[in-house]
């Protein structure tokens, strides 16, 4: 049985890793802070604390002597190497969660980065970006985005030879738990009877690898549990890669929705559709690695994992809406000619 320490693991992805890790019969220890434990995490041993004090813990974890580290949040390179410190000698592998936006398309996206467009699918050995702490120019100090950056996270989780580590590049993850609510502005308009979704004519072929949260939560578990992950770094996302436009039409089919997605120009949208992306650059990844190596294939397929997320977030929509991304009246002056339902 493999012992695993998961940091985080009560919210979202980390909610579905655990579950996924104690179906696989593994021995499971969630280190969080105390402040969710929700309804449906299954019977593990926790061990409350904040991580920023994860040297001061490590007795406690010695106690535990678990195989395998699962870090779910880390953030920083601070955040890394205290946990580095912290494990040496006590487990044998380290898996740590991290980001499609670590590639230097992510910056190319953002118009962070002055490149051509990197060719897509990108493989783990696509270029990575070259400026450090990509949200720093909008963060607070105060903020945990203004030090994040996962590529130093990386380089430190795979530099220890003594302990050795693991890496899941993720993607958009949709799903059960998701508190972004990504299909949200979507589906609130299909639910409000909008006759049509307006976006940007860029925006509209644009692909964003993503996956669903049960199928991200087995590449985890599988990571987690293979022992041939050692020193690997893995993309996760589905199979195929949908458009933004093939993507709402996959939620509207769930719920029925029979309007249309218009697209115009950008100078055409009212200001709260507009988005300063260089949509020229897909976030499109290739995941023949996992799938070679470690033989993950999705459980869920996409239309079933589309059913779920929509079933899911018709329950829980959210209660406090954005009011920046919802002006009907401006969405129905961009197209004068037509009658739309509100």
């Amino acid at each position: 049985m493999t012992s695993v320490l998961v940091i985080g693991g009560t919210r979202f992805i980390g909610l579905h890793a655990v579950r996924r890790l104690v179906e696989l019969g593994c021995d499971v220890t969630v280190f969080h802070r105390g402040e969710t434990e929700p309804e449906g995490l299954p019977p593990v041993r926790h061990l409350h604390g904040d991580r920023e004090e994860i040297l001061q813990r490590r007795s406690d974890f010695v106690r535990i002597s678990p195989d395998v580290v699962l870090d779910m949040m880390p953030l920083t390179r601070a955040q890394a190497v205290d946990t580095m410190m912290t494990f040496s000698s006590i487990a044998d592998r380290l898996v740590g969660i991290s980001s499609q936006d670590v590639y230097l398309a992510y910056d190319i996206l953002r118009k962070r980065e002055q490149h051509s467009p990197v060719p897509t699918p990108m493989d783990e050995d696509a270029p990575l970006r070259t400026k450090r702490y990509p949200y720093r120019d909008t963060a607070d100090e105060d903020s945990p985005l203004f030090n994040y950056d996962k590529i130093p996270v990386e380089n430190t989780y795979l530099a220890d030879p003594d302990l050795s580590g693991s890496i899941l590049r993720l993607p958009a993850v949709y799903g059960q738990g998701d508190y972004q609510h990504r299909p949200f502005p979507y589906l609130k308009r299909m639910v409000d009877g909008r006759r049509a979704i307006l976006m940007d004519e860029a925006a509209a072929g644009w692909r964003w690898s993503r996956c669903f949260v049960e199928n991200v939560a087995d590449a985890i578990a599988l990571v987690a549990t293979d022992d041939r992950a050692r020193g690997r770094v893995y993309n996760v996302a589905e199979a195929e890669t949908h458009s933004e436009s093939e993507w709402i039409m996959a939620i509207a089919d769930q719920v029925g929705w029979k309007g249309e997605v218009i697209t115009l120009p950008a100078d055409r949208l009212p200001d709260h559709l507009r988005d300063d992306l260089d949509f020229s650059q897909s976030l499109e990844v290739d995941t023949g690695r996992i799938r070679a190596e470690l033989g993950y294939a999705e459980r869920v397929p996409f239309i079933e994992a589309i059913r779920r997320t929509v079933e899911w977030e018709l329950a829980n929509m959210p209660g406090q809406l954005p009011p920046h991304r919802f002006d009907y009246v401006a969405e129905d002056e961009a197209l004068p000619d037509l009658t739309f339902g509100i």
